[in-house]
């Protein structure tokens, strides 16, 4: 096989812009959801997404294994892993199809069984996802980044027509999600269409079975940590449920950001690149910190967007942006640690050595987040929020996020102990005083209008811009570096 060249900033710029553009998509989707479902159909929806992921909790064991493989440009690893990882995700959606007549009355969808029915083809298609993004991350993975680009795109497209067009309403939202990850599939297997000609390798199934135990044995861990978000539609009921569901996609916006270090894991991974991590982190945190800080100061606003009556959930809005902050900042430092990680260099994945590793210490971390997070959310919740659902949201993620901070220290001593990234403050405070200066300005004008808030929060981000690029040089450079590399890019291709 010939080895691709991995373009870091390009990878991270095409991922990063597609994020951009799926913020977009992302706002007209959940536009389209918010005023065309009610408010208990809405927490229908984000009862789904909270139990979807107990039955995915395999997606992502093998593509760990899998990705480091093909970086390495092992022989049929490709092939060996879409074949292996879709008939686990087989087996997974069978569990879940079984399991319906018990998850059914336990959350009190009666009505809806129809719609979990179809939310069974999710569960595959996620599995697909996860190995076909893996595979492409180790060798091209600014196609990851159009493989997005193109899964959103047809997601506002589908559910313009189930729920606008054909008035579908709850059903023209699964349907829509579900198609749309078809589509994604579709596009990622023909991007790795010449890599699944190539013979499989059934010995290296073994190996990533194997080193998987640690994989299985983290991701049981942060689905015992998710206990606490299905605490919310316990204690809280759906309208609990829909605060969390209609805060959390904009919070995620923030973390977009990560995107742009998309490439760095396997440019470490593959040819052993530590500089870029500190170009890696200001590029992050010069996008991430203002669109952090645009949430704190008109966290209303934003709900609005979607329907006033979720306004009242701004607390969860700003505990979500901190949240997403720490949930950047960790995926930076997680891919510096996976990436230093040689353990797995040799053909067979070593039990023992991994055992000993970093890895299995960073594997053992959800555990002790849930030891932190469960007992202190059970005590507040039963005895301080019965019967407030708003309260019941803010109280399991301000537990959440500070067992979060806590986590985040511990992963940044690992990597302290092994390298130095070094933190570049000085451009960091450049970043907060820009964004603090955006910021008075959107609390200034507070729009309350969906119109205005979408004109406030783009001059709001041209002042951050030009501030920035008035007090710090770097960022200058950055930004031409920026173009120069998104040029020759789209030259290449």
């Amino acid at each position: 096989m010939t080895k691709k060249e991995i373009r870091t900033q390009y990878s991270g710029l095409i991922f990063f812009a597609a994020k951009l553009i799926t913020v977009v998509t992302g706002i007209l989707f959940t536009l389209l959801v918010a005023r065309s479902v009610t408010q208990e159909e809405y927490g229908i929806w984000g009862t789904l997404n909270i139990i979807v992921p107990y039955f995915t909790i395999m997606s992502s064991a093998l593509p760990f294994w899998v990705m480091r493989f093909v970086a390495r440009n092992r022989e049929g690893a490709t092939k060996t892993g879409v074949l292996a990882n879709a008939g686990i995700g087989a087996a997974a959606t069978l569990v879940y199809v079984a399991l319906l007549p018990l998850i059914v009355p336990t959350f009190g969808l009666e009505n809806y069984v129809m719609l979990y029915g179809v939310a069974a083809m999710q569960i595959i298609e996620i599995y697909l996802i996860a190995v076909l993004e893996g595979c492409l991350q180790a060798q091209q993975p600014h196609y990851v980044g159009f493989g997005l680009l193109v899964g959103e795109v047809c997601k506002v497209v589908l559910a313009y027509l189930f729920i606008a067009a054909l008035q579908l309403s709850i059903l023209g939202v699964f349907l829509s999600i579900t198609i749309a990850f078809g589509i994604k599939v579709v596009f990622y297997f023909k991007m790795v269409w010449t890599d699944l000609r190539q013979k499989m390798v059934v010995s290296y199934i073994k190996e990533w079975l194997k080193g998987s135990t640690f994989n299985i044995y983290n991701i049981a861990g942060d689905r015992i940590a998710a206990i606490l978000f299905l605490m919310i539609p316990i204690f809280g009921g759906e309208i609990a449920t829909s605060y969390y569901q209609a805060a959390a996609p904009i919070a995620n916006i923030i973390t977009y950001s990560s995107f742009l270090a998309f490439a760095l894991y396997p440019k470490i991974l593959a040819e052993n690149k530590l500089d870029e991590a500190t170009a890696s982190l200001k590029l992050v945190l010069m996008f991430a910190i203002p669109m952090a800080a645009g949430v704190f100061a008109i966290p209303s606003s934003f709900l609005l967007i979607l329907n006033p009556i979720y306004g009242e959930a701004w607390p969860v809005l700003i505990i979500l942006a901190v949240d997403a902050l720490i949930v950047t900042l960790t995926s930076i430092y997680g891919a510096v640690l996976f990436g230093i990680e040689r353990v797995d260099e040799k053909a067979e994945v070593p039990f023992r050595q991994v055992a000993k590793s970093r890895l299995f210490v960073y594997f053992s971390l959800p555990y002790l987040h849930s030891i932190i997070t469960l007992p202190t959310a059970y005590y507040l919740l039963t005895n301080f929020a019965q019967d407030q659902p708003l309260l019941v949201a803010i109280y399991a993620l301000a537990i959440n996020i500070t067992a979060k901070l806590a986590m985040f220290l511990v992963q940044y001593g690992l990597v302290r102990s092994a390298v130095k990234v070094e933190i570049p403050w000085k451009n960091v405070a450049k970043y907060v005083f820009a964004s603090f200066v955006m910021a008075a300005v959107l609390f200034v004008f507070h729009p309350t209008r969906t119109y205005l808030t979408f004109v406030i929060t783009a001059v709001g981000g041209i002042i951050y811009i030009g501030i920035l690029l008035a007090i710090d040089k770097e960022a200058r450079m950055l930004l031409k570096d920026i173009w120069r590399e998104a040029r020759k890019g789209l030259h290449r291709n």
